[in-house]
């Protein structure tokens, strides 16, 4: 099911040149010396990012995505373990795996130009030339799934109508599609039964309330699933392999989502399977033999495999602590892929062997140079807001610091703004906290994972109670004992660059710097320019963050453009030209008032980026930019130099 409309990626990068900055009030006698071994930026991006996989038709190799050269290209790897072999040559635009093709080696990815988010759909074939099968300049394609006779896949396109997706299904012998269904009501295609009879929508209300509907192919009929008047969350999951029943997730009985299914022919519903947190998927293997589950378990995935026949749990293999993501069964279910991640660790993937009970691990993706002891784990902590609320938070804690040695810190904000910080690996972060930051990323209401109530508690109050949690979540770090009360910053993407805003305008006291990664400084603006392909949530993000047509005063109130002259501590603004969800724009008018007001501002535009930097000659320059400007503007370390704005190609 569609949450709160992601503004922000899990990863990205930034590049800047840097202005003149306050001078550190660092007492001279405190002991800078570190305790673990500090590593430059080219150390910390030689790791390698990967995901995706799928099983060769033979089962003899997988497929995978991974960045190694630069950009994300096709890679497989054999499942015996050993070399990997590289499929794409790209040296611009990412690609992203999606499979194999069920009986042949030709490949299915999909790629945008210079992050703009139009992706399209193509086909590698085992000559290495590829074929665009989604054409249309303007058109966004996305895939929807393998037929279960392995003879066509499903795909959304918004060819015919730019605010609304219809569902086609393309032979995979012509690579011709066909209409399945056009879609005029603002759909969500969520699961297709194997016999191609049905298909499972939702059409979202608002961020906390949805319902689900049943198509049928055959008869064209449309039928509505659910009826409610309060708020609940409907999320169709899969159809059972004997397509009798639909799995889907719901909160209608609680907190958090939980599995139940649907019967086609009677319409009963029956209690498949609960647990304390969110469920967040489930799905069959091809032959039906296994159920996999993944759960939000406090940030952390939790994956249960279910053997179907007995309804009982698998045991998973053995491997590194971490979460297990990522798991893909061969179309026998003999062979099971997966990758395990870490705070201290990227991911790397694995293939467990079900008959003889055997893991191998395929990748190893962290730079040798770097020793994992010198990493700091992510601790999950707890603390009151100002109303008494509880707010998690992940804490990174640089080995140097004591108290004795107290450190600068930095809040990092997710994006979303229904995001979440998870437990998982950040280059960034791992870097920033080497060098002697301590960071708290801040789960701040309205984040997802955390229970519905949880998750709605910002709506419509944005700017104000997630910005109160985070200046509670400073106090938290002041009083760690190990933190410098006058040395913390704010830092976050997209609905993170937001906070970053809205905290120096609003509370221009707070925080002694931001790092603000194109980040919403206008809402009336914002969204007004949603683009035409979220056209099915524009009414729910409306009612979420309001109506610039008739919640006009709030947003306006709301946005830090409007009150720049209030910002008066240093900042610096990174932004993708492409970005199709906050504009340049946003970032331009910003960077020209805080200047105005003669306060240290950076700002760099990507020409070759859109809503998250993607490319690791860009993560490269920019975590080491981000690193300067701190030393500058907060640890006070290194002399402050001029100021000037740039622009990459």
């Amino acid at each position: 099911m569609r949450k709160k409309i992601c503004w922000g990626p899990a990863a990205f990068a930034v590049v800047a040149l840097f202005a003149g900055c306050q001078k550190s009030t660092t007492s001279e006698n405190q002991t800078t010396e570190p305790v673990a071994r500090t590593y430059t930026i080219e150390q910390f991006m030689n790791t390698t990012s990967i995901g995706g996989s799928d099983f060769s038709p033979d089962n003899s190799k997988i497929l995978y995505s991974s960045n190694q050269t630069g950009v994300y290209n096709a890679f497989e790897v054999p499942v015996a373990g050993g070399e990997s072999r590289q499929l794409t040559n790209s040296t611009d635009n990412s690609v992203f795996v999606i499979s194999y093709f069920p009986k042949d080696e030709r490949i299915l990815y999909s790629s945008d130009k210079g992050g703009d988010e139009i992706t399209h759909l193509y086909v590698r074939n085992p000559d290495g030339t590829s074929r665009d099968l989604t054409p249309e300049a303007k058109a966004k394609a996305s895939f929807a799934g393998w037929s279960h006779d392995q003879n066509s896949f499903f795909f959304r396109s918004n060819k015919r109508d730019p605010k609304y997706f219809d569902l086609y299904e393309m032979d995979l012998q012509s690579l011709t599609p066909k209409l399945v269904m056009q879609n005029e009501q603002g759909f969500d295609v969520a699961a297709i039964s194997r016999d191609k009879k049905h298909v499972a929508l939702t059409k979202g209300i608002n961020t906390n309330s949805s319902d689900m509907y049943l198509y049928n192919t055959e008869t064209k009929q449309l039928k509505k699933l659910t009826d409610h008047a309060k708020d609940i969350k409907y999320s169709p999951q899969t159809f059972t392999p004997d397509n009798s029943k639909l799995y889907f997730l719901t909160d209608e009985e609680g907190e958090f989502m939980a599995l139940k299914s649907y019967d086609l022919a009677s319409g009963r519903t029956e209690n498949v399977e609960k647990a304390d947190w969110d469920i967040m998927y489930s799905y069959f293997s091809r032959d039906g033999r296994y159920r996999v589950t993944g759960i939000n378990n406090d940030a952390s995935t939790e994956v249960k495999i279910y053997d179907t026949a007995t309804n009982q749990p698998v045991q998973l293999p053995q491997v590194p602590a971490g979460d297990i993501t990522g798991v893909n069964m061969s179309d026998n279910s003999e062979l099971m892929t997966f990758y395990v991640n870490s705070p201290t660790s990227p991911s790397n993937l694995y293939v467990y062997d079900f008959s003889n009970d055997k893991t191998t691990r395929l990748t190893d993706t962290m730079n040798p140079e770097i020793d994992q002891a010198d990493l700091v784990n992510a601790e999950v902590i707890r603390y009151k807001s100002f109303d008494g609320m509880e707010i998690p938070a992940l804490l990174m804690k640089p080995k140097s610091a004591s108290a004795d040695n107290k450190v600068p810190a930095l809040l990092w904000i997710h994006g979303g703004p229904g995001g979440q910080s998870r437990l998982n690996y950040s280059a960034l972060m791992q870097y920033l906290v080497n060098h002697g930051y301590a960071i708290l990323a801040v789960n701040n209401r309205g984040s997802s994972g955390y229970g519905k109530t949880f998750y709605a508690a910002d709506d419509l109050k944005h700017g104000d109670v997630d910005l109160k949690d985070c200046i509670e979540a400073k106090k938290y770090l002041a009083g760690t004992g190990y933190v410098a009360e006058d040395k913390i910053g704010i830092m976050g993407g997209s609905y993170g660059g937001y906070m970053v805003l809205a905290a120096l305008a609003f509370t221009p006291d707070e925080f002694a710097v931001g790092v603000d990664l194109f980040g919403v400084a206008n809402w009336l603006r914002t969204l007004q320019s949603i683009p035409p392909y979220w056209e099915a949530m524009r009414e729910s993000l409306y009612k979420e963050l309001g109506n610039p047509a008739t919640d006009s005063a709030a947003l306006y109130n709301k946005s830090p453009l409007f009150f720049a002259n209030q910002i008066e501590k240093p900042l610096i603004v990174l932004q993708g030209a492409n970005d199709p969800r906050v504009l340049k724009v946003e970032s331009d008018e910003i960077v020209a008032l805080v200047k105005a007001n003669n306060v240290p501002v950076e700002y760099v535009v990507f020409d070759d980026e859109g809503h998250g930097f993607v490319k690791k000659e860009n993560q490269i320059e920019g975590y080491s930019a981000i690193l300067t400007f701190l030393d500058k503007c907060l640890k006070g370390t290194t002399k402050a130099a001029g100021g000037s704005a740039s622009s990459k190609k």
